[in-house]
């Protein structure tokens, strides 16, 4: 009880920044791995291989596409346990995970949020045609970005980018509608022409893409920066604003009522668009096998279902987390979701301690599943136990 007290302080205190800035501040909840039903279900092996790509990146410090929270000291530690002698059946797996681990439930009044995302894979072409008119720009030479946690001196609190003035401080990078007309021609320039503004947003909202072009070969686009202005979720607008049920509101029901109603910048379906002030800038990566999943903010290839994206200002890349939650994730019907994930990549819209986000994987079967999760459930996060606590 005493190193199980110690942890539950430990965790308390990481979990400190946010629960000062907030009305609704996380729980935690220490658990026992008997009480987690599924627990004992799950394929901890392929949990493990997913963990040890983290690991492997995490002790050869690796950077990151996109910086997250330090890693713990002691994650770092069960990880070399780990590459050191990694279990080879489901059974080892698990006695891994519960030897060096403990789970805490992080709760709000909310409760744990899951969404689901995937990797689009759309036809496009390298140069703009009647058919394919809107371009997927690459990232600005005069983008900075700011770290987790950190500002860039004259930026205004909430902005995560900028560009630089004459006397060292930054101006607000220009919002989506400024880009789109325009404001950052010369600094950028068109990787690819997709068929319309509809499916470029979507793209940016998935954070990667594969581009096939019409001799049959296919671009891989990743994650290059953002002109971190704020995220607002337009599915969400239309359901607050009652042009779509809420039950109703799936990524098929929003591409179509774009289109439906005009993607101009007069038109409403532009308009909806524009009120999501981030863009999302891309790079060609034409090195990951085609069996391989995108790349993720922990600069890792993801895994369908066992890759997750979390807050990088609250948690570090690398630490698994239980989800269980009842959701449409195996066919039409909601099913337990009862799985072992880590956390290897992060995007604007998943913000909060017990907020996360599911990679599905490629292509539009992945992405008729990943736009239907919508859903609550328990988080829960397996903590590291420090060198010596061992079970």
């Amino acid at each position: 009880m005493r190193i199980l007290g110690a942890s539950l302080m430990m965790i308390g205190a990481w979990l400190a920044p946010v629960s000062a800035v907030t009305d609704d501040p996380p729980r935690i909840e220490a658990l026992s791995f008997a009480a987690m039903p599924g627990f004992a279900e799950d394929d901890h092996l392929a949990a493990f291989a997913t963990f040890a790509t983290s690991c492997a990146a995490l002790l050869a410090d690796r950077p990151a596409l996109r910086t997250a929270r330090p890693p713990l000291p002691s994650l770092k530690t069960v990880c070399a346990r780990a590459l050191s002698r990694p279990p080879t059946t489901r059974a080892e797996a698990r006695d891994f995970f519960e030897r060096y681990f403990t789970p805490y439930r992080i709760a709000t009044n909310e409760g744990g949020f899951f969404t689901g995302y995937y990797e689009p894979e759309v036809e496009g072409s390298l140069r703009p045609t009647a058919e394919f008119a809107a371009p997927i720009l690459a990232r600005p030479d005069d983008l900075v970005s700011a770290a987790p946690g950190q500002t860039l001196a004259g930026l205004e609190s909430g902005l995560s980018a900028g560009r630089a003035r004459a006397d060292g401080t930054f101006a607000p990078y220009p919002e989506r509608a400024a880009i789109e007309a325009g404001a950052i021609a010369g600094h950028t320039k068109p990787l690819v022409w997709l068929r319309d503004k509809v499916e470029v947003f979507l793209i940016q909202v998935q954070g990667s893409a594969r581009v096939r072009l019409a001799d049959g070969r296919v671009i891989r686009l990743v994650y290059a920066g953002r002109n971190g202005q704020p995220y607002s979720s337009i599915g969400r607008i239309l359901v607050a604003e009652g042009h779509v049920p809420p039950e109703g509101i799936g990524m098929e029901r929003l591409k179509s009522w774009i289109r439906t109603q005009g993607q101009g910048e007069q038109e409403p379906g532009g308009r909806l668009m524009a009120r999501n002030k981030s863009y999302v800038f891309f790079a060609i990566d034409q090195s990951l096998p085609a069996e391989a999943g995108p790349i993720g903010g922990a600069g890792l290839a993801l895994t369908p279902l066992r890759s997750l994206v979390i807050d990088r200002a609250l948690w570090p890349y690398g630490l698994p987390v239980w989800i269980d939650a009842d959701m449409p994730w195996q066919g039409a019907a909601s099913t337990p979701m009862r799985r072992l994930m880590v956390a290897q990549d992060t995007g604007s819209a998943i913000l909060g301690p017990s907020r996360a986000d599911i990679f599905f994987g490629s292509g539009d079967a992945a992405g008729l599943k990943a736009g239907e999760i919508r859903h609550k459930g328990a988080f829960i996060v397996f903590w590291p136990r420090d060198e010596g606590n061992e079970r």
